[in-house]
Formats: C-alpha cells, structure tokens, sequence
C-alpha cells in the first residue's frame, strides 16, 4: 500500500486525477484545493458544474479547518454512525470554488481507515472523491465495472482492486444553519 500512496502523492501534488478505493466506492479524485484538478473531473464525468462532489478528510481537525462553523450536531451524527455518512455544512473554506456549491456549502465525509483515510493525511489537504462513472451512468460496484473512459480518463489509478469491500455509497445528510438535519440519502 505505501508505494501506492506515494504514486498517488506525486500525482495530487502536480494537480492530478486518480481512480482510488474510497470508504465507499472507488472514487475519482484530487486535491480538493486545486480547481483545475476539479475542472477535469467534471470533464471526465461530462458532469453538469452546479453538481457539486463530496469531499474526503481525515479526521474532525481537519474537518474545522474547512468549514467555518462545524454545527454539534454533526459531532453526534458522526460519533453514532453505523456506516459511512457525508455531511453537507454550510460556508466551507479552503477549498477550491468550483467545489462549492451555488448555496455556498460541501459535502464533507470524514475518513476513518483504509487507503483514502492514510493518503489524505499524507496529503494533508481534502481530496475530492466523487463516483467512479460518467454522470447519469450507475456507480460501478466493482473495479471490473469502472468503464474505460474513466480507466483512460485520469492521470493515476491505484492498484488496490483486492482492497475494495464496500459497495454502497454513503449515507448523505444536509444540515442548515437553523439546525434543520435533513436525510438525503440513506
């Protein structure tokens, strides 16, 4: 695993995509700082920028470093958990714009293990993890389903087939600052 990380950190350093094994589903990715890095992605995905991605990081101090005001909330979602949920937080910082959304807020998962948990830390920075598939096609449950236009399509792709366990993507929540939570997918 480590001269993977290290291949993938030389890519992400120079403003790169790759294919990688997330917490979820293998993800496309880059550093979540760098709008160029994001702009090929939404190319490669033909995907529609006001569809904004999620983002990875590796634990809750990285997490305040990129969102303004992180609601308590959140602490006890995320603490109770069962399996891996994205939170969307109102005004982020730090990242790049083209990630944020129209009603300035990102999508954020905190990445408790496994390849993308030791490569953000490494990194030191967000990654931008959005599914393996151009848009409006399904989300590839397998290394085998990712198509060759995704293969073909980013600078770097992690050769850690064997590592990928989960299929499902994450749960996602919204939270507004008037201390609404609302599911928006389970």
């Amino acid at each position: 695993m480590e001269k993977e990380i290290q291949d993938a950190l030389a890519i992400l350093k120079k403003g790169g995509t790759i294919l990688y094994p997330t917490d979820t589903v293998w993800g496309i990715g880059c550093d979540a700082t760098n709008y160029e890095g994001i702009q090929n992605i939404f190319e490669l995905k033909k995907r529609e920028e006001s569809k904004t991605m999620i983002c990875l990081v590796s634990d809750f101090k990285m997490l305040q470093h990129y969102v303004e005001d992180v609601p308590e909330v959140a602490y006890d979602i995320l603490k109770y958990a069962n399996k891996p949920t994205t939170i969307i937080y109102d005004r982020p910082k730090g990242v790049a714009e083209n990630l944020i959304a129209n009603d300035n807020t990102l999508a954020i998962r905190v990445v408790r293990s496994g390849f993308a948990h030791n490569l953000i830390k490494r990194l030191r920075r967000p990654l931008v993890s959005t599914s393996a598939n151009i848009s409006n096609e399904p989300t590839p449950k397998s290394f085998k389903e990712i198509s060759d236009d995704i293969l073909k399509g980013v600078d770097y792709v992690v050769n850690l087939q064997s590592e990928k366990k989960n299929t499902k993507p994450s749960a996602i929540i919204k939270l507004s600052g008037d201390g609404m939570v609302k599911v928006i997918r389970q």
